[in-house]
């Protein structure tokens, strides 16, 4: 945590702006790869544009499901991607796109309602964004060099 209410996650991934862009606009990459690892998405409905809804269900490995809702609430290509998760517990993702070299330096930044409810998630969401991005790098990886 960067500061009571803030969870920041950044790497390096080889990829280019526009392919790390690419797998959050196309909602059949997106379901990839989202969640933490073992949880697979069914996504109701994904209006990527700004204002767009994202309605969704996570199915976690033990069967349990987690409804979500969020909104896109900027999106600037190859650069910047705003989506606020308006249930529960309720944040703000900023996920930064900088090319650097050969890859991009991607940051996540997911800024909470309080503090309290940082620090509750703080042990599981913590992971979970790493995993995001582990997984984001294996789909990138299989779209880049198919079997």
């Amino acid at each position: 945590m960067t500061d009571d209410k803030t969870l920041y996650t950044a790497r390096t991934l080889p990829f280019s702006p526009e392919e790390i862009y690419s797998a959050f606009a196309s909602s059949d990459l997106l379901a990839e790869w989202w969640g933490p690892e073992g949880f697979t998405n069914t996504f109701d409905l994904f209006e990527f544009w700004p204002g767009g809804r994202w309605v969704f269900v996570m199915h976690a490995p033990d069967g349990t499901d987690y409804a979500n809702t969020s909104t896109f609430e900027n999106l600037e290509p190859n650069a910047n991607i705003v989506i606020h998760h308006d249930c529960p517990p309720q944040f703000r993702l900023t996920i930064g796109l900088k090319a650097q070299g050969r890859g991009t330096h991607v940051t996540w930044t997911q800024v909470f309602e309080n503090t309290q409810t940082a620090r509750a998630v703080r042990e599981r969401a913590g992971p979970a964004n790493e995993q995001n991005l582990d997984r984001l790098t294996r789909v990138l990886e299989q779209a880049r060099y198919p079997r």
